[in-house]
C-alpha cells in the first residue's frame, strides 16, 4: 500500500489543484439486504401507481437501467434524470407524469443498488490539502443531480469545492476528457497543474491522461477491487490504500513554487454565515 515512488512523485510537485472522483475514492457503496431493495421498489411503484409484483417490476427496471448502462457507455454521454426516466426506465408511462418525479424515483432506485457512506479519512483529507493551498474539484460520473452536492454539504466540506462537475447535469462522462476539462475551465487551472484521484484506471486515469493531467492517484478499496489493467500507458503514478496517505504525496506547496505579484492584490469576500453553512469551522 501507500503512494508509489518514481517519476509520479515528482509531477506532482506541479500540481495545483486536485480534483477527485465520487463513488469508491471519497465514498464505498454497500449493498442492501433484499428486504431494504424491495423496500425501494415498492416507494417506485407507489409513486408511480403501479401494481405489478415487486419482484416483476424490479427485474424489468434492471433491464432497462442495464440497456441504459450499455448504451450510454457506447456513446459517452449521460442522461439527467428526466430524459433517464422518460426514455428508458419508463417510457411505457407519460413524460408528463414522470418527469416532475424523476429525482425522487432515482433515488429510490440508486438506494435499491447501493447505500453509500463515505470513508472516515475523506472529510479530514480534503480539509487539509484545501488548508494547504490546493484548489479542489470534484469530477463524477453519476445519474443523480442531488447526491454529490447533497452529501459535501452534510460533511460541512462543501465549501472547499471550487467545482462540482456531474455527468447527469453536463452530459459528458469519463473516460472521455471533455469532464474533466469542464471542471478546469471552471476553476480556471491549466489542466498540467492537476491531479485525479479516482478508483479505477480504465475511466479515471484513462480521462485523466487523456486531460492533460500532471497526476493521477487510483485509491484501492479492499471491500470493492476492480480489476487489475494491464496497459502500461494506464497506471497511476501512485496507488493508496488510505485517502489521508494523500497528505504525503501533496504536501505544503513551498513558497518558492507559488506566484507572488509585486504588488499584492486580492480578490476574495468573507461571508461568516455561509462559511458555518460550509466548514466544520472558520479555522
Amino acid at each position: 500500500g501507500g503512494g508509489r515512488a518514481g517519476t509520479g512523485r515528482i509531477m506532482s510537485s506541479s500540481v495545483r489543484a486536485i480534483l477527485y472522483d465520487m463513488a469508491g475514492t471519497l465514498r464505498r457503496r454497500q449493498r442492501p439486504s433484499p428486504a431494504e431493495q424491495l423496500a425501494h421498489i415498492q416507494k417506485i411503484q407507489e409513486a408511480i401507481g403501479s401494481t405489478a409484483a415487486a419482484e416483476d417490476f424490479h427485474a424489468l427496471l434492471l433491464q432497462r437501467a442495464e440497456a441504459y448502462r450499455q448504451w450510454a457507455l457506447r456513446e459517452q454521454v449521460e442522461l439527467n434524470e428526466g430524459e433517464l426516466w422518460t426514455k428508458w426506465m419508463l417510457p411505457d408511462l407519460p413524460a408528463a407524469q414522470i418527469a416532475p418525479l424523476a429525482v425522487e424515483l432515482n433515488q429510490a432506485w440508486r438506494a435499491v443498488n447501493g447505500i453509500f457512506t463515505m470513508f472516515p479519512e475523506t472529510p479530514g483529507t480534503i480539509l487539509a490539502l484545501c488548508r494547504r493551498g490546493y484548489r479542489i474539484g470534484l469530477v463524477s460520473n453519476t445519474t443523480s443531480s442531488v447526491e454529490a452536492p447533497r452529501a459535501l454539504e452534510e460533511l460541512q466540506i462543501a465549501g472547499c469545492f471550487d467545482a462540482v462537475v456531474l455527468s447527469c447535469v453536463v452530459g459528458m462522462r469519463k473516460p472521455g476528457a471533455e469532464i474533466l476539462l469542464e471542471a478546469t475551465r471552471r476553476m480556471g487551472v491549466d489542466p498540467s497543474h492537476c491531479a485525479y484521484i479516482g478508483d479505477r484506471s480504465d475511466r479515471d486515469v484513462a480521462a485523466a491522461r487523456a486531460a492533460g493531467f500532471a497526476c493521477t492517484v487510483i485509491h484501492r478499496d479492499p471491500q470493492n477491487l476492480h480489476m487489475p489493467v494491464d496497459d502500461p500507458d494506464l497506471q497511476p503514478a501512485h496507488v493508496i490504500d488510505r485517502l489521508d496517505q494523500l497528505l504525503d504525496i501533496f504536501p505544503e506547496p513551498s513558497a518558492a513554487g507559488r506566484k507572488v505579484a509585486e504588488v499584492p492584490c486580492y480578490d476574495a469576500s468573507l461571508s461568516t454565515m455561509w462559511g458555518m453553512k460550509k466548514f466544520a469551522g472558520l479555522e
